[in-house]
C-alpha cells in the first residue's frame, strides 16, 4: 500500500519563503525568473506553488509592487476550508460556531489577564460607541464593535492559532450575514451582557466576567439561524 505523503514536507518555495522570514531585511521577493533559477525549477512549477502560497495568505502578488511576503496567519486558510465545509454540510457553520465559543471559555482566564490598561480603556470604548449605535436617530448595527470586543479580549494571547481561528468565525460571520441582524431587542441585551463582562474585567473580577460571557452565550439560540443555502463567492 502507498503510503502517505509526508505532512511536514514543503514546496520549494514555501521553503524558500520560511527562510525568507527568518533572515531577509525586507518583505520584497525577487521576480519569477530570478526565484525559478535561485530554487531549480521551472517557472510554471513555481507559479503553481506561489499560487499556494497566495492563498494560504503567505504572499501577496500585486502588478505593480511584484511578490511581496506577508506576515504568517492561520486565519485565510481556515476560513477557505470552512466556507468549503459550509457548501457541502449545512451544519459546518453551526459546529463552527460551536467551536468558537469553546475556544473562549478555555482561554478566557489566560486572555483577560494579559489586557493592559490600555486594553481595558478600549473595551470601555467600544461599548460607549455599540449603545451609541443602537440608541442613536437611526439606529445602528454595532458589527464592527462586536467583532473588535471579542477579538480584543484575546489579542494578547501569544498564539496566532487561537487568534486566526477567532478571526475565521467573525469572517464567516459576516460572511453568513449575521452582521446584519436587526432585532433591536436582542442586540440590547446582547451588549448588556458585553458591558458586564467589561466592567468586570476592568474591575479584576474575571469570575463574574466568565459568567457574563456564558450568559451571553445562551443568547446565541435565541438569533435567527442563517440560511442552510446560503451562497460563498
Amino acid at each position: 500500500m502507498l503510503r502517505d505523503r509526508n505532512p511536514l514536507e514543503q514546496s520549494e518555495f514555501l521553503k524558500y519563503l520560511a527562510a525568507h522570514h527568518l533572515h531577509a531585511e525586507d518583505n520584497r521577493l525577487p521576480p519569477l525568473a530570478e526565484l525559478s533559477q535561485q530554487l531549480g525549477i521551472s517557472i510554471a512549477s513555481l507559479r503553481e506553488q506561489l499560487e499556494v502560497a497566495r492563498v494560504m495568505g503567505l504572499v501577496e502578488v500585486r502588478p505593480k509592487t511584484g511578490i511581496r511576503l506577508l506576515d504568517y496567519r492561520f486565519e485565510p486558510v481556515v476560513v477557505r476550508s470552512v466556507v468549503y465545509a459550509m457548501s457541502i454540510d449545512s451544519n459546518a457553520y453551526e459546529s463552527y460556531a460551536d467551536l468558537r465559543i469553546h475556544i473562549e471559555k478555555a482561554y478566557w482566564y489566560q486572555a483577560v489577564s494579559q489586557l493592559t490598561a490600555e486594553d481595558r480603556d478600549q473595551l470601555r470604548q467600544l461599548v460607549i460607541r455599540a449603545f451609541d449605535k443602537l440608541e442613536g436617530s437611526p439606529v445602528q448595527i454595532p458589527h464592527i464593535e462586536h467583532r473588535e470586543l471579542h477579538l480584543s479580549i484575546y489579542r494578547r494571547l501569544n498564539n496566532p492559532f487561537v487568534l486566526g481561528l477567532l478571526e475565521s468565525y467573525w469572517d464567516i460571520y459576516e460572511a453568513v450575514g449575521l452582521n446584519v441582524y436587526t432585532d433591536l431587542n436582542y442586540l440590547k441585551r446582547v451588549w448588556m451582557y458585553h458591558k458586564k463582562m467589561v466592567d468586570a474585567i476592568c474591575a479584576g473580577d474575571f469570575t463574574a466576567g466568565y459568567q457574563a460571557m456564558m450568559d451571553h452565550i445562551h443568547l446565541i439560540t435565541e438569533r435567527t439561524e442563517p440560511p442552510a443555502n446560503q451562497k460563498f463567492e
